[in-house]
């Protein structure tokens, strides 16, 4: 929510997530907390645009961001985390028609605490309104942005920096297809019911080895699903995807299949590919409106036999989520390395019995990326911190990245339209009563062990997953709760899952050609473990 019109004194504000370190201080006594920073460097900004470009009044989340180098420009740079990220900070803008604007100043700030510790010097300072209802990124098509512009910040000298919104990102276009690939934009029916406008399914299809030949002949079909955010135009060409793709895909005699990648974006961020109360059916708008028409136009066989899905990271969860909630839909799916299936190791926050998403049971804070030797590469109260600036009203639940995507995949709407917060942005404290039932239905162990009897014939065989027992985000420990319940279920899940030793984020043990040798397995009726 924005505050009535003031101009942005950076000197007086803290970071909504200024709190910093700031939880659970009572259970810990002895734990010393950093004081803020005092005032330092004064910097005000006002915002203005070409009024011709604005053909009515816009709304959207203002992010400015101070780069330490012109190229790439600075917003290419938004997002990154670490304490030597770019100082970035946001507010939300209603009703802008391009008249010069004071902005509020009550922005949230990342990832300083206080503009106190922006140190002197030269910045490129560059603005962005995200105006794209229906993507939620940064450079979305259609997004004001300013032309890069070069400050000197000096604490004796107070900075009035006036921001031009003299740009425009373009309005969406394919990329142009190839032999090897096809690219979709599908009007979807059932999302476009959800939001009240047009709403669109994006995907990649790459056509096998001799498809324009044999028009006789039907393909079975893989479904991939990148990590987070990942794009539907990043299939992009054959040759640099990685893991033998392109040798396996131009064999001669290797098998033949159609290749789906589908797209990561949406209104709150990725949409995961599930039905949800925020995102929409995006699980049934696949399954009953992109797969048919897959099928149809490039000649699937379309069977469940025929018909598998995989991925890595947020892939990794998506395909082994739609496996589990369309079980006869698809006849297998290999996830690497997935996002939680267990929610009491949602990283390394137990939803269900801890009390604060930013600091453990012991006092200290989270680690959210730890690296090869186990060191904490961010916490993640940073993470938030950073979403918080870049959500809607100082909230990570809107920010279309990582933490609020889950959010919003996993939480009912609230009243406001937004999704409910599991936890609240700034203190961490987590709130499951209000969002428990939701949760639980995309807690895909507790989900299967709930309808094993009825869904456990149907997945017999058709799991297949792999993670290393280093995860850089910990995303073993949710792995080795499910492996703990499918080892043990009645009837047996017959399901294979590889734990790597030692082995981090992204750990493949199996080539393309092995992956699609297995699933070429289960369409021979011959599948193997």
């Amino acid at each position: 929510m924005i505050a009535p019109i003031s101009v942005l004194r950076i000197l007086v504000f803290t970071c909504a997530i200024g709190a910093m370190m700031a939880v659970q201080t009572a259970a810990h006594p002895a734990l010393e907390l950093p004081s803020p920073p005092s005032p330092g460097a004064p910097v005000e900004f006002t915002i203005k645009g070409p009024t011709n470009s604005f053909r009515s009044a816009v709304t959207g989340r203002l992010l400015v961001v101070l780069g330490r180098s012109v190229e790439p420009e600075p917003r290419e740079r938004i997002g990154t985390t670490g304490f030597e990220a770019e100082p970035v900070f946001g507010s939300d803008l209603r009703e802008f028609r391009g008249e010069p604007t004071p902005v509020v100043s009550d922005a949230a700030l990342f990832p300083l605490r206080a503009v106190s510790e922006l140190g002197d010097g030269t910045y490129y300072v560059q603005a962005i309104l995200m105006t794209n209802r229906d993507l939620r990124l940064v450079n979305a098509p259609g997004n004001f942005y300013s032309t890069p512009k070069k400050i000197e910040v000096h604490a004796a000298h107070p900075a009035r920096i006036e921001i031009d919104l003299d740009r425009k990102l373009p309005d969406e276009s394919l990329p142009p297809d190839t032999e090897e690939v096809r690219y979709l934009k599908l009007p979807s029916s059932r999302l476009s019911s959800l939001w009240g406008r047009p709403m669109f399914l994006r995907a990649a299809v790459t056509l096998p080895m001799g498809w324009a030949a044999e028009t006789n002949r039907r393909y079975p079909l893989v479904i991939q699903i990148g990590g987070y955010g990942s794009r539907f135009f990043e299939a992009g060409p054959v040759e640099k995807r990685g893991r033998g793709f392109a040798s396996v895909w131009r064999s001669s005699n290797g098998p033949r299949f159609l290749h789906v990648q589908l797209d990561g974006a949406g209104p709150w961020g990725d949409p995961y590919q599930v039905n949800s109360a925020n995102n929409g059916p995006y699980g049934d708008a696949l399954v009953e409106e992109l797969i048919p028409y897959i099928e149809s136009h490039f000649r699937g066989v379309g069977t469940v036999r025929t018909r598998f899905v995989t991925g890595g990271s947020t892939g990794g969860w998506v395909s082994l989520a739609l496996q589990t909630f369309y079980p006869d839909t698809f006849g297998g799916c290999w996830s690497g390395y997935p996002d939680s299936p267990d929610f009491r190791a949602y990283e390394t926050i137990d939803v269900y019995g801890d009390a604060n998403a930013y600091v453990n049971r012991f006092g200290f804070e989270r680690p959210s990326k730890r690296t090869r030797f186990g060191e904490v590469e961010f916490t993640v109260r940073h993470e938030c911190q950073l979403e918080n600036v870049l959500g809607d009203g100082d909230s990570y639940v809107a920010s279309g990245q990582q933490w609020g995507a889950w959010n919003a995949v996993y939480s009912p709407r609230g009243s406001d339209g937004r999704p409910m917060a599991v936890w609240e942005p700034r203190s961490g404290k987590i709130n499951l009563d209000a969002v428990r039932a939701s949760w639980e239905k995309y807690d895909l162990r507790l989900v299967m062990e709930r309808q094993w009897p009825t869904l456990g014939p149907k997945l017999r065989g058709k799991i297949h997953i792999w993670v290393g027992d280093a995860d850089d985000y910990f995303l073993d420990g949710g792995v080795h709760h499910l492996d703990d319940f499918l080892k043990t279920a009645n009837p047996p899940a017959d399901a294979r899952i590889e734990f790597g030793p030692g082995e981090r984020h992204g750990w493949e043990p199996r080539s393309w050609t092995q992956l699609l040798a297995e699933m070429q397995a289960v369409v021979d009726g011959s599948p193997g473990k």
